[in-house]
């Protein structure tokens, strides 16, 4: 089929959405429609704020449909009718009565190699748990939690320096050549695809609020995955005299364990350690609540009495 014919809904919500939302457009897909969440209020005064895939469609003039639950809410899928179904991070589990209207059936791209890390967070939980590599996986959708057949995969090294911002760049990047070098392939029917292992699957369920406080019980390693898996969006944290301090960045310092788990035993030149259950890390950037983000150094200009101080 001539891509100029085929009817594509779009469905995904925030940036890595969008990016590939827009290769499409630009390859020459015919977007039909796309759906994502609904605009969240944001900031102190709680106005809307449109999600990343609304606004590319607005510039390309592509109706928007935002149900607040797509399970109750999808007969505009049937008046469009499209062809094919695309989605990729889209927030909600898609009903199986929407996944039967489309003749090509519904296509997912998601951020593991499967049967790894199905779920909300699998980017994040590869950085939180230390793997050295991950994926983007093409995947047909069904009324299971992606587990369907995977149709191809591109793997994605993970470098030392990744957290979950870097990661997610590098992913949408997979994603866009993933769909744009397949998605011929997959309509005229030369994509196999291949059944999942279930004895090889693990989960990434979402990140709840309280998931973003760092426990004193981790070791440096955990520390690090989960500074890593959560920076630079929610960020997380620790306490300093009640108030949360976000680690955006940190390093491993040391193997000491001479110190009290929490405590500050260096806030100097040689940086802003912190002692840990099996060693020692370096905050490299922080943020107190109700201050700008910034280097240890700078936070310790205005922090010159925190050595010795405890963490909680």
């Amino acid at each position: 089929m001539d891509k100029k014919q085929l009817k594509i809904i779009f469905v995904g919500t925030p940036e890595i959405s969008a990016y590939v939302l827009e290769a499409l457009i630009q390859d020459g897909y015919i977007i039909s429609g796309v759906i994502a969440q609904p605009d969240r209020p944001v900031g102190r005064k709680g106005e809307l704020e449109k999600v990343p895939t609304k606004i590319i469609a607005e510039k390309y003039q592509i109706p928007v449909f935002q149900p607040s639950k797509i399970r109750q809410d999808y007969s505009f899928i049937k008046e469009i009718n499209p062809d094919i179904i695309i989605t990729l991070a889209y927030g909600q589990i898609v009903p199986k009565e929407v996944l039967n209207i489309p003749q090509y059936g519904c296509l997912n791209l998601h951020g593991s190699l499967l049967p790894k890390y199905r779920g909300a967070a699998p980017i994040q939980y590869a950085l939180i748990n230390g793997e050295e590599c991950t994926g983007m996986s093409l995947m047909e959708m069904v009324e299971a939690m992606d587990a369907g057949k995977v149709y191809a995969q591109q793997m994605i090294k993970i470098d030392e320096k990744d957290n979950a911002t870097t990661l997610f760049k590098k992913m949408g990047e997979a994603a866009k050549q993933l769909i744009l070098e397949q998605l011929p392939a997959y309509i005229d029917g030369q994509l196999v695809g291949i059944p999942q292992d279930d004895t090889l699957v693990t989960f990434a369920p979402s990140i709840k609020p309280e998931q973003e406080k760092l426990s004193l019980s981790y070791s440096t390693k955990q520390m690090l995955g989960w500074i890593k898996g959560l920076s630079e969006n929610p960020g997380a944290y620790l306490l300093y005299e009640g108030q949360k301090l976000k680690i955006y960045q940190a390093e491993k310092y040391s193997d000491d364990v001479s110190e009290e788990v929490g405590q500050i035993v260096i806030a100097d030149k040689r940086g802003f350690v912190l002692q840990c259950l099996d060693g020692q890390i370096n905050l490299l950037e922080v943020q107190l609540a109700g201050k700008k983000k910034m280097d240890y150094k700078s936070f310790l200009n205005g922090h010159q009495d925190i050595l010795n101080k405890k963490l909680d």
